[in-house]
Order: structure tokens, then sequence, then C-alpha cells
């Protein structure tokens, strides 16, 4: 698999079943409900985030949400969910800052990760848009301390002026290394 072919859902759930990030089950799961399109080129904003659909990655949507008190909570359990449920967190909760959101309030996000108080800083100007940086951090506590994966956010091509989703992968350093050389993606 070369990175000169074109990005598909199929060469990707190949490449994710080859290095061992999912199952075959998982990568035909994925395939077959994708089937109209798994043959498309994706660009890479659209590679990164189709790894959400293989169960690999965790989206921080860049639109506004519905909340901040229920956005972190559902974002928690699906990085969870990925990461195969090694780690319980419970509790998420925002713990607002003085004042309003113009100019930005200092908030924290914090949970409980298998019983430990976690409190991560967030500044939020508005109830419905995530910190990404806190979103990203949050994540990043859902991983297993014995697990050789770790979230990382992917870099991709970005156009000047566009607002982009944080996708956060969970990968090993030779699984990031192959979603680089193969789709381009990097982990800075």
């Amino acid at each position: 698999m070369t990175r000169d072919l074109p990005t598909t859902y199929r060469r990707m759930g190949a490449l994710l079943h080859e290095t061992g990030m999912v199952s075959e089950e998982k990568m035909r799961g994925v395939l077959d409900d994708a089937a109209t399109y798994a043959d498309a080129e994706l660009d890479q904003y659209a590679a990164a985030h189709a790894l959400e659909s293989f169960g690999v990655a965790v989206s921080v949507h860049a639109d506004d949400i519905d909340s901040i008190h229920e956005g972190y909570r559902g974002l928690l359990a699906d990085a969870v969910e990925a990461a195969g449920g090694e780690v319980a967190i419970t509790d998420v909760r925002i713990v607002e800052g003085e004042g309003g959101f113009e100019g930005g309030r200092l908030d924290a996000v914090e949970f409980e990760r298998d019983g430990r108080v976690v409190s991560i800083p967030a500044e939020h100007f508005a109830a419905d848009y995530y910190d990404h940086d806190a979103a990203c951090r949050a994540i990043a506590e859902t991983a297993h301390g014995d697990d050789p994966r770790s979230w990382r956010n992917a870099g991709f091509a970005r156009e000047p002026g566009v607002g982009y989703d944080s996708i956060m992968v969970l990968a090993t350093p030779e699984q990031r290394e192959a979603l680089h050389q193969h789709l381009g993606l990097t982990f800075p």
C-alpha cells in the first residue's frame, strides 16, 4: 500500500487491519456500511474523519454542540468505547468560572478516572462550543496506562480560515507512522 494511490475507505480498512488497529470483522462491517462510497477518494481531513467510523478515533466538533455540559460527557464516553473500556470515566462535569463568556470564561472539565478526580482547565467562549485543547486532553485520559496505544491529534492539510474538527486517534507509534506514510496524516 503506497501513498501514491488514492485514499479510500477500502484502502484505509486494509491499512487499519494490516497494522492491527481493527479486526477483520470490524473492517468488513465498516466497508459493508460504506459500500456505496467505499472506493470514493478522500482528502486528508475526510480520511481522518473516516477513522472514527472504524472506531479508532474521536472527533471534537468545531461547530456548535448542544451544550458543553452534555458534550464532554458524550465525547468521553465515545473515547472510552474506542479505547476498549479499560478505564472508568464517571461524574463528568463543567466547573464554571467567574463571569460570562465574553472574552472567555475560565472553567474546568472535571471527571473521575478510575475513582481519581481529574481536572483540566478549559476556556469557553460559549455554552455550546468545546475548548478543543481541553477536550483533547480529556480524551487522552481514557487510554489505560498499560495500553501501548495513546491518543494523538491528527494533523492534515488545512485551508486558511476554515474551521476543522480535532480528530483524536488512538494508536501505537508504529501505527501512527503507518497512517503518516500511507495517508499523509501527521501527529505533532
